[in-house]
């Protein structure tokens, strides 16, 4: 259960991957399980699209508290960031989710932050979508995973499998990229932390996934999109 991962939840995949889509569900999901202070940091100062900053009225209305750029502008690309991201890495009452960004530019963000964090405080999640180019193999997200923990000094500690084509996602796609992250939790002794798959692919899964499955809204995307 979401509820029972460290305090810090660090979110990291491609651009592509479904990062911030996952990062939003997994939030909106801990808020509903824990009490107290929950806040979700956009770190994401590479990719100027679908951020979770732009659903910044969505999160306040759901009681957590939204924390990203310190320019108010969430659809320009520049790479300044609140001090506030540091509240919840030194104040241990809130529950932290950072959706950071997709590449190990992006992940140099946290490394700035990384003599804040605790080793045993935190998760860093590496989200992956086994349909996008550059991580279709089990050797390309593993020389991922090496790039990202050495831009933000810290270490994967869960894979998620989320490989997807949006609306057009079958069964077979993500037992696909759950071989994909089978191979790499195997040669790189990192456990498979999540299966995450639209909410009407779930009762189609194998019961026996390693992982749990975790279903997925569709917040980042409008309803008119594919």
């Amino acid at each position: 259960m979401i509820n029972n991962d460290k305090r810090i939840r660090i979110i990291t995949g491609h651009y592509g991957s479904g990062k911030s889509e996952f990062a939003i569900n997994y939030v909106t999901k801990l808020r509903k399980l824990v009490t107290g202070k929950v806040a979700l940091s956009d770190l994401d100062v590479v990719n100027v699209y679908f951020r979770t900053r732009e659903k910044k009225e969505l999160l306040k209305s759901l009681d957590i508290i939204p924390i990203d750029s310190s320019i108010h502008a969430p659809n320009l690309d520049v790479p300044a960031i609140s001090a506030q991201v540091m509240t919840p890495m030194n104040d241990k009452s809130y529950n932290y989710v950072v959706d950071l960004g997709g590449d190990n530019v992006g992940a140099r963000v946290m490394g700035r932050f990384s003599d804040l964090i605790e080793e045993n405080d935190y998760d860093m999640f590496c989200v992956v979508n086994a349909n996008r180019e550059k991580t279709q193999t089990s050797q390309e997200v593993i020389e991922y995973i090496k790039a990202i923990e050495k831009a933000s000094k810290l270490k994967v500690t869960g894979l998620i499998n989320n490989t997807h084509l949006l609306k057009s996602t079958t069964v077979e796609d993500v037992l696909r990229g759950q071989e994909v992250v089978r191979e790499v939790s195997k040669e790189l002794n990192i456990p498979i932390k999540y299966v995450a798959c639209l909410e009407h692919l779930v009762e189609e899964l194998p019961k026996d996934l390693e992982g749990e499955i975790f279903p997925i809204s569709l917040y980042m995307r409008e309803t008119w999109m594919m």
